[in-house]
């Protein structure tokens, strides 16, 4: 036999066998078993500490007992109109946590049957499921199939809540590897849950953690997404269906994934009926059920919140943080009135659409070949906006005036000649807008089945209505539609000049500067020196110029020169200081003459909060969206109203409501304030708004036009309602000759207090104290007299009115001279301000009263 050695130092080789020495040890002589089971015995070794670092690894960052037991999931914020009614919810994981003992019977149930036929008789796992799963997962794993899982639901709240799912693993050995470690983790977790937590609280957990699909986490949400329903009101039919969704929500999802999801509910009832929750008569009944899902909050009036919506978003979110927003389970009671918001909502749209309609016809969305599926490619096209109720059509025959559209639902019909006539009128203009054979458009069918033609407008607008008395904010729309990418709101967000809609303020001032409604200014044309080297020179919206006029008239009619001529004799600083106390203006604004005329920058919502206090009497208020907010569990957290109010929570006995103080600062005399309403109702009547008279009951308001027709407004009350309404293009452009703040706001203010004053008695506004009313000559202002042909019925201060015929020429505030008012320099010291009314440098109040800056929409 061959033997070879060789020998290095501390080794040494002997023919088929070798010993080791050196380094103070080794293995060294003896029989082979013993070497082999010293190798075995340190390999089992290595196991050993590979297993125990594995099981460290896994514990680390599992919660501890206390952390279990003190969980809180992350639960959905709702926020409820003033009647109660859902309009939005605020979620990462759309959750109602729902404890155990209000989860019906049949719903526990369900989910035991179907995912943990055993959960109350085990510890946590459920060896036998795991050890038929790791099995399954082999083959699994070499085909490339998904891995299986065999949880509990204790695994479940485990994996779910706090440790990661098995279901994240990739596939091959490193996706396997992954869910063996997850699994651990899993599984030690379960053992820490059923030391720490009864069954009950175990199964109240997984039912309110486990994601269902549907943005639902929970049965509480599930139920409300696929049913609108609450749990209690849930069939077994319907309980088996969430049942089923742990596992895969998208494999049932309805009504794609109809049949599916029926055969596996029918197998989670049989599940039921195996285990002995339900009868056989019930799962019968069950089985036969029809599975039809709701899509909840889609209606009309959640569309129409949307800004709203919004709105209450950025105030919570500013307030209290976005873990809270959206994790935190809070109820927010907002001011919103699901009647007029969506009353808002289309009033708004139907005015730009008017305004729309009179421009010009813009051409299809696109093109088709109508000799193809005309339905399919109708629905490739842009959806038409919500709340419009118009249909993607196609034209399918085109001759002469005979248009033939066919709709998406399959009907057809042929356009409106009118409306035949305004697409030919754009197509002159631009080829590509006629309509020819293949055109897509958006129609609205009518009763007759012929089609109107539509399309979503260029210009924008917004709306405000609120109670005068408190500023909570009843509706708020903010464009023709929500935009999601930037939520802008027009009504809070859009800085734009008030134009005349600002002159109330004006006169208000001169009224607290010593003028009545019955004072005639000259109404002439003027020049002021700018400061500049220029004059400024406005002049009416006529171009003519109509001598004395009386300052009612002059708000009625909206005259610039006369406002300019009383703004230059009171100062630019007390324009400024009236518009700054009412909150219309900030510290930012510069005192000019041209503020008189609204040529300052504001928001809708300011202007319409300064005319709420025109109707409360002079009273401060700010718009309110919140009234009040709860935590998850009850308690609140915040409330608008802080004032005491003794005696309110008291069992009623037949005695007298308590009595709450008024803590509103007066910021303008109340006597004042009823004026300018009694002059703006002239508007309404007789002035630039008379489109709102129609509605028969008392209002009052302003119109507001900006150069070249760049806005329109139109600011108007009712006794206990201010609405505030705006239009114009995002990039401001002139909107057309003639498209005034009467032709284009006031018809949207109109439509919407027809239906806001529904079922509503006509209300006159409330007189102060203090307030004479007199008949006087509605041209002169004087006590009528022989030539006298029209009087009116005028709000006085004591001992300011006409106690007696002139049968002279009136005083004419500013007649000395129209061509240069600063003759005028001592005229104010005559007839000055009155004093205690309407101090110079005056600015508005606090913006709140201990219940923090939540409801600033300035």
């Amino acid at each position: 036999m061959l033997r070879n050695a060789y020998r290095d130092d501390d080794r040494e080789w002997e023919g088929d066998a070798y010993a080791y020495r050196g380094g103070g040890g080794g293995f060294g002589g003896g029989p082979l078993w013993k070497k082999l089971l010293i190798g075995a015995g340190v390999l089992i070794g290595a196991g050993i500490l590979a297993v125990a670092i594995f099981l460290i690894a896994a514990l680390q960052g599992l919660p501890s007992l206390t952390e279990l037991q003190d969980y809180e999931p992350p639960v959905t914020s709702r926020v409820h109109a003033g009647d109660g009614a859902l309009v939005a919810e605020f979620a990462r994981e759309q959750r109602v946590f729902v404890p155990i003992e209000q989860i019906p019977d049949h719903v526990k149930n369900a989910f035991v049957a179907v995912e943990d036929a055993r959960f109350f008789e085990h510890s946590g796992l459920d060896y036998a499921g795991i050890a038929r799963a790791m099995l399954s997962n082999v083959g699994n794993v070499l085909s490339g199939r998904r891995l299986e899982g065999a949880s509990t639901i204790t695994q479940q709240v485990a994996g779910n809540m706090l440790t990661g799912r098995a279901a994240e693993c990739s596939g091959g050995m490193g996706g396997l590897f992954c869910a063996l470690y997850t699994k651990l983790r899993e599984g030690l977790m379960a053992q820490r849950i059923e030391r720490a937590l009864d069954k009950d609280r175990i199964l109240e957990l997984y039912l309110n953690q486990i994601y269902l699909g549907n943005r639902a986490y929970g049965v509480a949400a599930a139920a409300l997404n696929y049913f609108d329903k609450s749990l209690a009101d849930l069939t077994v039919a319907e309980a088996a269906y969430l049942a089923i969704l742990p596992k895969g929500p998208a494999n049932y999802q309805l009504p794609r994934h109809h049949d599916r999801a029926v055969d596996r509910r029918n197998y989670a009832i049989g599940r039921m009926l195996d285990r002995g929750y339900i009868t056989e008569a019930q799962a019968q009944e069950a089985r036969a059920a029809e599975l039809v899902a709701t899509n909840r909050l889609a209606g009309d009036q959640f569309i129409a919140a949307s800004h709203f919506v919004e709105e209450v978003r950025r105030q919570v979110q500013a307030q209290y943080g976005d873990d809270a927003l959206y994790d935190g389970g809070l109820s927010i009671r907002s001011t919103l009135d699901t009647r007029l918001q969506l009353a808002a909502a289309r009033a708004l749209r139907s005015g730009l659409e008017a305004y729309d309609r009179r421009h010009e016809w813009r051409g299809p969305l696109g093109a088709g070949d109508p000799s193809g599926d005309v339905q399919e490619q109708l629905g490739e096209a842009d959806a038409p906006p919500q709340l419009t109720g118009w249909r993607r059509a196609m034209v399918t025959a085109a001759s002469g005036n005979a248009i033939t559209l066919t709709d998406e639902a399959g009907e057809t019909g042929r356009v409106l000649n009118e409306d035949v006539q305004w697409a030919a009128q754009g197509a002159r203009r631009e080829e590509s807008r006629a309509l020819r054979r293949g055109a897509i458009v958006y129609a609205e069918r009518g009763q007759n089945g012929r089609y109107a033609l539509r399309q979503v407008p260029q210009i924008q607008g917004a709306l405000v209505a609120m109670d005068p008395n408190t500023g909570r904010v009843l509706a708020m729309v903010g464009g023709y539609s929500f935009n999601e990418a930037t939520g802008l709101n027009r009504a809070t967000q859009a800085m734009r000049q008030p134009g005349s809609a600002f002159k109330p303020i004006v006169y208000a001032a001169a009224l607290d500067y010593g003028l009545t409604p019955a004072t005639l200014i000259d109404d002439g044309p003027l020049a002021i020196e700018a400061g500049d080297g220029t004059n400024w020179s406005p002049e009416n919206y006529s171009r003519q110029y109509y001598g004395p006029t009386t300052l009612r008239r002059g708000l009625e009619l909206s005259r610039n020169a006369m406002t300019a001529r009383i703004a230059y004799e009171m100062g630019p600083e007390r324009v400024l200081d009236y518009g700054r106390r009412l909150g219309v203006y900030g510290d930012d604004t510069q005192a000019v003459f041209a503020l008189a005329l609204g040529a300052g920058e504001t928001t809708l919502t300011r202007l319409t909060t300064a005319y709420a206090m025109f109707v409360n009497g002079g009273r401060w208020v700010q718009p309110v969206v919140i009234d009040r907010i709860q935590d998850r569990n009850g308690q609140s957290v915040f409330r608008r109203d802080q004032r005491e109010c003794p005696g309110c929570n008291d069992a009623w006995n037949r005695q007298a409501p308590p009595s709450v103080a008024d803590t509103r600062q007066q910021v303008l005399d109340p006597i004042t304030a009823y004026q300018i309403v009694s002059m703006s109702e002239g508007v309404v009547t007789r002035g630039t708004a008379t489109v709102v008279n129609s509605l028969g009951a008392p209002m009052g308001g302003k119109t507001g036009t900006t150069n070249d027709y760049k806005d329109a407004w139109f600011i108007g009350y009712s006794s206990d309602l201010v609405v505030g309404v705006w239009t114009g293009f995002d990039r401001p452009i002139n909107m057309g000759e003639g498209e005034t703040g009467g032709r284009i706001a006031a018809p949207i203010f109109r439509d919407f207090m027809r239906e806001a004053l529904r079922d509503v008695p006509p209300t006159p506004f409330r007189i102060p104290g203090g307030v004479r009313l007199v008949r006087v000559d509605y041209n002169t202002g004087l006590l009528p007299g022989p030539e006298t042909t029209q009087t009116i019925l005028e709000p006085f201060r004591p001992d300011t009115e006409p106690t007696r015929q002139e049968t002279n020429s009136p005083f004419v505030f500013g007649g000395t001279d129209p061509i240069d008012p600063r003759v005028l320099s001592g005229l104010g010291d005559a007839i000055g301000p009155m004093e205690g009314v309407g101090p110079q440098g005056a600015s508005p109040p606090p913006s709140s009263t201990g219940a923090g800056e939540l409801g600033e929409l300035y």
